[in-house]
């Protein structure tokens, strides 16, 4: 059964997002604190997290930051009453696949969560979480990545771009598919942040950034992976 966690401290908000997310066939924990979030996030395996920005104790932005320096990649939708465009920005920046301003509608809610599910891969035996090209290793159970051993120190949105690319070896991917897959949002004003991050990538993964072998540019389509 699909497991989401709930981290809201508005009792009328849990009781309903619970029942009404139950009555879907999900498995629904919930913490009313961020310390308690975190530590339900950390401790446990979730499919998606649901993420209040105002939160006693520790709020929703030092939860969202301090899981993906823990390496922990489950898909982490924010919901807040504050809709302005700089939380937004903020709330991505620091790993969050997704952002619901409230009130929202409940069959928006449950159409971003089928998003990120669907970016999720389907579970894999131990043996089969380390993913291999070459002599890069990325390891999608402790969310590493390593190169002739080698640690790289990847960014959460880094890790989750890797990950798709290897998983997608040899397809030709556009930006926009990229967005859409590995950000699950629509509402970026250009690509260009696709472009952007796969340039961090190159300097990290490729043994000769300007010349890559590993991240190919297809002009006109996208990018391929693997050559």
């Amino acid at each position: 059964m699909t497991r989401i966690l709930l981290v809201e401290d508005e009792p009328g908000l849990v009781l309903t997002l619970t029942d009404r997310l139950r009555s879907e066939g999900y498995d629904v924990g919930s913490a009313t604190d961020g310390n308690l979030g975190l530590e339900m996030a950390a401790r446990d395996a979730w499919d998606v997290i649901l993420l209040d920005i105002m939160l006693p104790g520790k709020g929703g932005f030092d939860v969202c930051r301090d899981l993906r320096q823990r390496g922990i990649t489950t898909p982490v939708i924010m919901l807040t009453a504050r809709g302005q465009v700089i939380d937004k920005v903020l709330g991505l920046k620091l790993g969050a696949d997704d952002y619901l301003t409230k009130p929202f509608d409940m069959m928006e809610l449950l159409a971003r969560i089928e998003v990120q599910l669907r970016r999720a891969p389907a579970s894999a035996s131990p043996n089969a979480s380390v993913l291999r090209v070459g002599d890069l290793a990325v390891d999608t159970r402790k969310a590493e990545v390593t190169r002739s051993g080698v640690v790289i120190d990847l960014s959460a949105r880094e890790f989750l771009l890797l990950k798709y690319f290897v998983e997608h070896q040899g397809e030709t991917l556009s930006r926009e598919q990229l967005l859409n897959d590995v950000w699950g949002y629509h509402s970026m004003p250009s690509t260009r942040t696709v472009d952007v991050h796969v340039a961090w990538l190159r300097q990290k993964i490729e043994s000769n950034p300007h010349f890559p072998q590993l991240i190919v540019t297809v002009h006109g389509l996208g990018y391929r992976f693997g050559g």
